[in-house]
């Protein structure tokens, strides 16, 4: 047995323990499925800050996401639904189809190409009364949501030819949203379309909308954090053009 088989069945038998009424876990007993959501979707959370900015991190914190996938698939299993046997076959499966270019005869160039292929083959399992928006899983990040159903609309060509051609609906939906009432309900709609434009200008300028509006968070904090450093106990008091030249100070320093 190589150490990968070891280690794997090593790692089920302790998940499978934990979860024995004899002599397992209190915490991991009482666990279901639906009160583990809030952890698996934390600890994927703590893995994209790891690849943001913790890369040392990564390995422990891609640990922590497969013990999430070892819990499912246990309690999964002690009800005879699936085990993690099932779970890895039915991945496999499914990356053996939609990758013909590499496991059949299909050619492609380039990996758009690939990715179109992936939605073509993913859309033909559709049910007839299915949306191809309707696999855009609804608790996503709401930027990234706007992303992916634009992704998948292009599939069918409801797209914008070039980054360029977005920017007038931008135009329009920043005037929308001006005529609006301040705090009304429609201006929070229209606030809400504007979002989505610049979301689909990023993703037709190659640029992951929530990557980048998490990049300029952390950049924000990092450097709010020195002026706050800088300012001390008296920030309170500073007027806005004192915070403002802090502010610019920072921001022309080396690392900013």
């Amino acid at each position: 047995m190589n150490k990968t088989a070891e280690e794997f069945l090593k790692f089920k038998d302790i998940i499978a323990k934990l979860r024995d009424p004899n002599g397992g876990c209190p915490w991991d007993l009482k666990q279901t499925h639906e009160s583990l959501k809030p952890y698996l979707l934390e600890e994927v959370y703590e893995v994209l800050e790891a690849i943001d900015t913790k890369p040392d991190k990564i390995c422990e914190e891609l640990g922590d996401v497969l013990l999430q996938v070892f819990l499912h698939s246990q309690i999964a299993s002690e009800s005879k639904n699936f085990d993690i046997t099932d779970v890895i076959k039915a991945i496999s499966d499914k990356i053996v189809e939609r990758h013909p270019h590499v496991f059949g005869s299909v050619i492609v160039k380039t990996a758009e190409e690939v990715k179109e292929n992936w939605e073509k083959i993913k859309n033909k399992d559709l049910n007839k009364s299915e949306s191809i928006l309707d696999s855009v899983p609804a608790p996503l990040p709401a930027l990234a949501k706007a992303q992916r159903m634009g992704e998948k609309a292009a599939v069918v060509g409801f797209d914008w030819k070039e980054a360029k051609d977005v920017i007038s609906k931008i135009q329009e939906e920043i005037e929308e949203f001006h005529a609006e009432k301040k705090g009304s309900k429609e201006a929070t709609e229209e606030f809400g379309d504007l979002l989505f434009a610049l979301t689909q200008f990023a993703r037709k300028s190659g640029i992951n909308a929530e990557d980048a509006l998490n990049q300029s968070c952390y950049k924000f904090k990092e450097r709010f954090k020195k002026i706050e450093k800088m300012a001390g106990p008296k920030i309170k008091d500073m007027s806005l053009d004192k915070l403002e030249e802090l502010w610019q100070s920072v921001k022309i320093s080396p690392g900013n």
